[in-house]
């Protein structure tokens, strides 16, 4: 155990960052075993979903997420898993147009006009 003051509390913190990371892995490897088990696209949205909160963490890597989703898409894609998309589905719906708001021109103050002094020649 630390003597220092600083280092003990920096033990403290790495101890409780290793519990919180753990519970992150574990949810992680569960959503991971019961997509391989079933696989659905619900399923694979929870993972997927489940890795992006690892790499925000800093728990994984962004390549190793990325790598792992492209694994678990292909698995999905060959059990025949269909995709639902949400673009589809808003894009029968028709968008309402609004009108922008036009904000009226602000008109300038006339500039001033300055008077010249006229400069006598001197001799």
């Amino acid at each position: 155990m630390p003597i220092i003051k600083s280092a003990i509390k920096r033990a403290k913190q790495t101890a409780k960052r290793h519990s919180k990371n753990l519970v992150v892995k574990k949810d992680l490897k569960l959503s991971i075993k019961e997509f391989l088990a079933k696989p659905s696209a619900t399923s694979l949205s929870e993972v997927q979903k489940n890795l992006d909160k690892s790499v925000k963490k800093n728990i994984l890597k962004k390549n190793t997420a990325s790598r792992k989703k492209a694994r678990l898409s292909r698995i999905a894609k060959e059990a025949g898993v269909t995709f639902s998309t949400k673009k589809a589905t808003a894009a029968k719906k028709p968008a309402a147009k609004k009108a922008p708001a036009k904000k009226p021109a602000a008109k300038k103050a006339p500039a001033k006009k300055t008077t010249a002094k006229k400069t006598e020649d001197k001799k």
